[in-house]
């Protein structure tokens, strides 16, 4: 019995993520903006969150979204990074949702929260990344 080859592709490529998609974003903008009702944020932090004016963040809650930049979507994709990361790290959601306003020590004593609302990206990556590394990352 002859055993049959495989030909397998093992051409070295670079990793080239697939952009999301204006359906996919409005898909986060809705659990983002349910999420920010599990965390008690108001419109005006959430508008800082998502770097939009309150007016066009309520009209988006009301109606659909607009056209997601890019660097929305991947404000959209890391408050979803770090709402999952609590999720793992915490058995109890509550204890989650609770989390994002308790002074932490890592944060010099301020809240997750109180450094997203710093309003650039890299303030959501700081806390992302914190939270990846305190669960193990993947």
């Amino acid at each position: 019995m002859a055993l049959a080859l495989i030909q397998v592709d093992t051409e070295p490529r670079p990793f080239a993520p697939a952009p999301i998609t204006n359906d996919e974003a409005a898909a986060m903008f809705r659990a983002v903006a349910n999420l920010f009702l599990k965390w008690d944020v108001t419109d005006d932090q959430a508008a800082i969150l998502l770097d939009l004016s309150v007016r066009t963040l309520r009209r988006w809650k009301a109606e659909q979204p607009g056209r997601i930049s890019r660097d929305g979507k991947a404000r959209l994709s890391n408050l979803l990074g770090i709402h999952k990361a609590l999720r793992v790290i915490f058995r109890e959601p509550e204890r989650g949702y609770r989390w994002i306003k308790a002074p932490n020590e890592a944060f010099g004593g301020a809240s997750a929260l109180d450094v997203i609302l710093g309003g650039e990206l890299t303030d959501l990556m700081r806390v992302r990344r914190y939270l990846d590394s305190e669960r193990g990352a993947w």
